[in-house]
This record gives C-alpha cells, sequence and structure tokens, in this order.
C-alpha cells in the first residue's frame, strides 16, 4: 500500500495533469489518498511526480 500526497498546487499545469491528479484522489495541498501498489497508479504517480509526495505504508497484519 502506498500512501499519495498533493505537496504542491496544480494550477497553471496542463488540464491533463490536472485530470491524473484528480483521478489519484487528490484535491487540495496536503490531501491524502492510499492506494494499492498497481502499474496504472505507479503511472500517474510518475506523470505526477513534481506534485506529490509517496510514502510506502506497512501492511497491517491480523493477529491470529
Amino acid at each position: 500500500m502506498i500512501k499519495v500526497t498533493l505537496v504542491k498546487s496544480f494550477i497553471g499545469f496542463p488540464r491533463r495533469t490536472r485530470n491524473t491528479v484528480h483521478a489519484l484522489g487528490l484535491n487540495k495541498i496536503g490531501s491524502s489518498a492510499v492506494h494499492t501498489e498497481s502499474d496504472s497508479i505507479m503511472g500517474m504517480i510518475r506523470k505526477t511526480a513534481h506534485l506529490v509526495k509517496v510514502e510506502e505504508l506497512q501492511e497491517a497484519t491480523e493477529a491470529k
């Protein structure tokens, strides 16, 4: 699981970049979204790497 946080405004960037940020579930600076690591999500993060911060989350394991 990865946590993506918007750290820079996307105002002034092309509509395609803004749409990608919205598709990641980010709206305002400081907003975060948690996603599973997939090829499509990683591609969106690569395209918007100058606007977002990515953190690796540890998987929560259930005790039996």
